[in-house]
């Protein structure tokens, strides 16, 4: 497997351009189970996740073709010959779930594997099961896959969700648009993936109302249209090279970022005496006085503290001057980047969803393993602020959710490289 080598101690000065939102484009792409007609997304992000989900639509007869090096890809599923996502693709992305809703809604039956992903925690699938269910879907668990029917097509109803699940927003979100009638989701997510998919769906015809607050209302048509729509910007890959320089002192602008998709992420930063500025282009950062200061961070769902920040504000946190409390309140299994960190040097102790991080002047290089996506990128982090030499392990995981994290930060003067595996 690949590592990503680090040596720190150097200042980060320059550019980094912010590439769309992975999770936003996961959503986008199984849209085109929606409509016989054709669906072009731009500014989409070149990664493994986007791959496997292509696979996926492709082995439910789609067509799927990358054009522009990746950043645009055109979809068409004029002719689906297939209703049934298989094991062997969906254990590799949770977003795999997200063909369920739209193949209920043309179809009117799916079989569906349960999904896979990072370890990180349960993300039940019941609540996505539920909802449906209200809109007059019959699903049944056998052997691993769920087997949903909607004889007679979906048909309207209020939702309400027990948990503002992102998934199972867009799930419902997809499916309501061609149910009949009118569809109430109570207690929706209000990411801004979930405006984003929203902001599609309209453009292809849906009737769609509340998006960005906790009830979305949605009316359903007969029909939807293709569409060509930009995927939003990436706000994890945004906080996370916000963080660089905080980490490694200098100054870096974030090209594409916009303050309104990591407010709570850049309150707790200011909070820390980090200095962001919005400029024409984006967001520009730059560590203020000597080391931050030490701050407390829940996460929390949007427009709340992100918990897909929280390692790499750890991270930041290991070198603050003070004691920080990092509670997680979304994934109970989300700390497995403490350990790592420990082996750098820091001073962290956790007890069950609360990790307490007293700073330290310096981490040291250490070999660490990567546990989960975002803990791949915390300890790249971190090893920007270490003393000699660190090595990242298993990065596999790294390449699901950033693309070229070497060439981005390696273009700001990070000494970093990935080797290949021998």
């Amino acid at each position: 497997m690949d590592s990503i080598i680090v040596n720190g101690g150097s200042e980060l000065h320059g550019q980094i351009h912010i590439a769309g939102a992975k999770n936003a484009a996961l959503a986008l792409m199984p849209v085109t189970l929606l409509t016989e007609e054709p669906l072009t997304l731009t500014n989409t992000p070149r990664l493994s996740d986007i791959r496997t989900m292509s696979q996926l639509l492709q082995s439910l007869g789609a067509e799927v073709t990358a054009l522009n090096d990746g950043r645009v890809v055109a979809l068409s599923s004029h002719g689906l010959t297939s209703t049934r996502a298989d094991y062997d693709i969906v254990r590799k992305m949770r977003a795999s779930n997200l063909v369920l809703g739209p193949l209920l809604a043309r179809e009117g039956r799916a079989v569906v594997s349960l999904p896979g992903g990072c370890a990180i925690g349960a993300r039940p699938m019941d609540i996505h099961t539920t909802a449906l269910e209200a809109l007059g879907a019959e699903i049944e668990l056998k052997d691993g896959y769920l087997h949903a029917e909607a004889r007679g097509g979906l048909k309207g109803a209020v939702v309400p969700l027990r948990f503002a699940s992102v998934g199972a927003t867009e799930n419902l979100l997809m499916a309501a648009t061609l149910a009949k009638g009118s569809t109430v989701i109570e207690n929706a997510a209000r990411e801004p993936e979930i405006v984003d998919l929203a902001s599609c769906l309209r453009r292809m015809g849906a009737q769609i109302e509340g998006d960005g607050t906790s009830r979305i209302e949605i009316q359903g048509v007969d029909r939807l249209s293709g569409a060509t729509h930009p995927v939003v910007t990436d706000r994890i890959e945004l906080g996370t090279y916000m963080l660089a320089p905080v980490i490694a002192g200098g100054e870096v602008e974030c090209v594409g970022g916009r303050l309104d998709l990591v407010t709570a992420f850049v309150e707790k930063l200011e909070a820390a005496g980090v200095e962001v500025e919005e400029t024409q282009v984006g967001l520009k950062v730059r560590r203020a006085n000597g080391r931050p200061s030490a701050v407390d961070v829940v996460t929390e769902p949007f427009p709340g503290f992100p918990t897909d920040l929280q390692a790499q504000m750890m991270a930041m946190l290991c070198t603050a001057e003070g004691t920080s409390v990092l509670e997680e309140r979304i994934f109970e299994n989300r700390f497995m980047h403490a350990p790592e960190l420990m082996r750098m040097g820091a001073d962290i102790e956790v007890h069950g969803g609360t990790a307490t991080v007293k700073g330290v002047e310096r981490l040291k290089g250490a070999p660490v393993m990567a546990t989960d996506l975002r803990a791949s990128v915390s300890l790249i982090l971190a090893g920007l602020a270490a003393e000699g030499e660190t090595q990242v392990n298993r990065v596999y995981h790294l390449d699901r959710g950033y693309e070229h994290v070497e060439e981005k930060l390696g273009a700001v003067g990070a000494r970093i490289e990935r080797v290949k595996e021998r």
